[in-house]
């Protein structure tokens, strides 16, 4: 007999559904169904991926609201928040429709080499074959749409695994694909645990590419395990935003409330540590705890609350450990701090030593970490002492000031005036602890599909 895997509300602790899980059997028969389904994909021609891919786009609009409250019950997210996913996930789907027309090679100049006189070619693009993608709880419809939308329009089949927290609107995903034209052979879901059903993706040498998105650990395990395959990951962080002397007060707190609690600080690029010039430290704190102050935390169905609770109670006792770890070490909390079960105050922390792990470490929880510095340089040193290099924000009126940041900050994205932002075309991925390759639906349609170059040798054809 399967067992059932219970989807909970992090509000209430209710039970939103329940699911099997899978066996590794199942998954198996999966990647065999992926097998057949690469065929499949690969002869199906360019404008009817696009057309399928627009299909879907416009069924999740029609049901935008079922979505929507489903992503608030089994994620905890404000309505506000999952309204903001699904519109961006049938932005993605569009996207993608749009890249697969696209998707073609370029001539190659081999005449321009001595000895290549008679020869002429060019390349083309082709599917991977299988991709097995992996993604996490916090935005589930919109991870999933990330990996799955460019490798449909790369003719991929893939083999899913969603969080096993939250794959409720995944399914919902997977059945409006079908619905849109998808060949059932193209996307197979298996849900489980990640040491299980997670590691047999990984290793089986069927599957041609991982796609991951996660923690940095679970990241480096699947570089251990994956074997010859392509490997995508967009690991954690603790992003960074710099206050200069020469910005904006008010817009820098605007940002750090918005970087700092968006979907309760359970966002990889949320802002976790905020340097502040010491010039403009107390104006900065000033607007900063006032409007912390003012985000209404409650029961996120409701249309007037701003931030919902952490995804289940051990995270939430997590973060108030850590918490409690730098008070003890001589933090001071300005603002928050108390949790009940899941919900969290929004916090902010002060005098908090660097090697605290509300500062070295990637929180996911709504805190926030107030480094007062004194000059740039001072800024950029603390700015890069992470192993993280996910995305990083810099408040500045000074041209010179933020083309330095971009030239010295060690991440994949570098913010001027603005916090927390990704869309979803622009190349987006880390350096250093936070990934390998790049997401966006035309960089992640090249990373799933392959060169294949054609070159002809004309020496010999005649001339009459």
């Amino acid at each position: 007999m399967k067992k059932i895997i219970n989807v909970y509300n992090p509000y209430d602790g209710s039970i939103v559904d329940s699911v099997f899980e899978s066996t590794l059997e199942d998954v198996d028969e999966a990647i065999k169904r992926a097998e057949k389904g690469k065929t499949i994909m690969a002869n199906i021609p360019l404008y009817k991926r696009a057309e399928i891919l627009e299909r879907t786009a416009q069924i999740i609009k029609e049901r935008s609201e079922e979505f929507a409250v489903t992503l608030v019950k089994e994620v905890g997210k404000t309505i506000k928040e999952a309204r903001t996913e699904v519109r961006k996930v049938t932005i993605i789907f569009t996207l993608a429709s749009e890249e697969a027309k696209r998707l073609h090679g370029e001539t190659l100049p081999f005449e321009s080499i001595p000895g290549s006189e008679n020869r002429t070619g060019y390349y083309i693009r082709v599917p991977v074959g299988i991709i097995g993608a992996i993604t996490p709880f916090n935005f589930p419809l919109l991870l999933a749409a990330h990996k799955i939308a460019p490798a449909i329009a790369g003719g991929n089949s893939i083999v899913f695994k969603p969080a096993t927290a939250t794959p409720l609107t995944d399914i919902k995903l997977a059945q409006v694909l079908l619905e849109a034209g998808l060949p059932s052979e193209a996307l197979n879901v298996v849900i489980g645990h990640g040491d299980t059903v997670g590691n047999a993706i990984v290793r089986d040498s069927r599957i041609r590419m991982i796609s991951f998105t996660g923690s940095k650990s679970v990241g480096t395990e699947i570089t251990k395990n994956a074997g010859l395959k392509k490997i995508s990951l967009e690991l954690g962080s603790n992003s960074v935003l710099i206050v200069s002397d020469k910005g904006d007060t008010l817009l820098s707190a605007q940002a750090t409330v918005r970087g700092g609690f968006a979907v309760a600080g359970q966002v990889c690029i949320s802002v976790q540590r905020v340097l502040v010039h010491k010039r403009v430290l107390d104006e900065f704190l000033d607007k900063l705890i006032t409007l912390v102050k003012n985000i209404k935390v409650g029961d996120p169905i409701n249309e007037d609350t701003d931030m919902g609770p952490i995804i289940s109670e051990p995270a939430a006792k997590r973060v108030e450990t850590w918490i409690k770890e730098a008070v003890e070490r001589g933090a001071k909390i300005l603002t928050g701090g108390n949790r009940d079960k899941t919900l969290f105050e929004p916090t902010v922390l002060i005098e908090v030593p660097l090697d605290t792990r509300v500062v070295k470490e990637e929180i996911f929880g709504p805190v926030v970490t107030i480094i007062p510095f004194n000059t740039l340089e001072e800024a950029i040193k603390i700015a890069n002492n992470s192993e993280y290099g996910l995305q990083a924000g810099i408040f500045t009126n000074d041209i010179e000031e933020a083309f330095w940041a971009i030239k010295e900050l060690d991440v994949g994205s570098v913010l001027i005036n603005d916090a927390l932002y990704r869309t979803e075309f622009m190349p987006y991925g880390g350096m250093k602890g936070s990934g390998i390759g790049r997401e966006g639906v035309r960089y992640a349609l090249e990373e799933m599909t392959e060169i294949k170059t054609v070159c002809f040798n004309l020496k010999g054809v005649r001339k009459d």
